[in-house]
C-alpha cells in the first residue's frame, strides 16, 4: 500500500504531460475523499485546467501534519516555474493557509476556499468532548473551534490571490442551532472571511454539496481564470 506521499507522487505524475495547461489541485474536506470533489474535478478539466484530485487522511493528523505531508509534495513536483492553484472545501482550505504560511512557497497560484472555517467554527467547539465527533474527525476536528486551540485563528490575513465562496443553506437545523448567524450547517458565513482575500460570494447552497453546485463550479472557473467571481 502506498503511503500518502507516494500516492501524491503518483497522482502528479499522471498530469505531468499535460503541457502548458494551468494545474489546479483539489483538496477535500475533513472526512471526505476525492470522489466528493468530482463534479468539481469535471467541471475544471471541461475549462481546461489540469487538475490533481488528491486524496489524504484527513482524520488520522493534526492539521499542521496534513499540511506539511500532502502539499510538500505538491510544490516539490511543481518546481520553480509550474505556478500551482487550488480548490478546497472545508479543512483543505485550512491546510493551504497553515503551509502558505510557514512556507510561503513561490508557486503558490490562486485559491479557491469552499466553506472554509477560516476563523474556527463554532459547531467544532459545541461536539469537541463528544466521543462520535473525536472519533470520526480526528486530532484535526478539535483543532478547528474558536478556542485557544484554534489552528485558523493563529494565523493571519492571507497573501496569495483567494477567493472564498460561503453556503448559505443547511441541511441539518440542529447544527445550525448552534452556529450562529447565517451559515451552511457547519460554518457561518461570517466565518468563512478571512482578511487579505480577494473576493468573496454566498451562495444558497450546504457544507455538504457546495463544491458540487453548478454556479459553485462555473464561479470557481471565473476566479482562477480572472482572479475575481462573476457578479450580478
Amino acid at each position: 500500500m502506498k503511503t500518502p506521499v507516494l500516492a501524491i507522487l503518483a497522482a502528479l505524475a499522471l498530469t505531468a504531460g499535460a503541457g502548458a495547461a494551468e494545474r489546479v489541485v483539489l483538496l477535500h474536506g475533513m472526512g471526505r475523499t476525492p470522489r466528493s470533489m468530482a463534479r468539481m474535478e469535471h467541471g475544471l478539466r471541461d475549462a481546461g485546467f489540469d487538475v490533481v484530485n488528491l486524496g489524504y487522511p484527513s482524520t488520522s493528523r493534526g492539521v499542521e501534519d496534513l499540511a506539511r505531508e500532502t502539499l510538500e509534495p505538491v510544490f516539490a513536483a511543481a518546481g520553480a516555474t509550474q505556478r500551482v492553484h487550488f480548490v478546497t472545501h472545508s479543512l483543505g482550505g485550512i491546510m493551504v493557509r497553515v503551509y502558505a504560511t510557514a512556507r510561503r512557497p513561490p508557486a503558490l497560484g490562486r485559491v479557491v476556499m469552499l466553506a472554509p472555517p477560516n476563523e474556527g467554527s463554532e459547531l467544532a467547539d459545541a461536539l469537541a468532548s463528544n466521543i462520535l465527533y473525536r472519533a470520526a474527525t480526528g486530532p484535526a476536528g478539535q483543532q478547528l473551534g474558536t478556542g485557544s486551540n484554534s489552528v485558523p485563528l493563529r494565523l493571519g490575513p492571507v497573501e496569495f490571490e483567494l477567493g472564498v465562496i460561503a453556503g448559505s443553506r443547511t441541511l441539518n437545523p440542529l447544527f445550525s442551532h448552534i452556529v450562529p448567524g447565517l451559515d451552511d450547517g457547519k460554518v457561518s458565513v461570517d466565518r468563512a472571511r478571512v482578511g487579505g482575500m480577494k473576493d468573496f460570494l454566498v451562495v444558497p447552497s450546504s457544507h455538504t454539496w457546495i463544491m458540487s453546485d453548478d454556479v459553485v463550479i462555473a464561479q470557481t472557473v471565473r476566479f482562477l481564470r480572472e482572479g475575481k467571481f462573476a457578479k450580478e
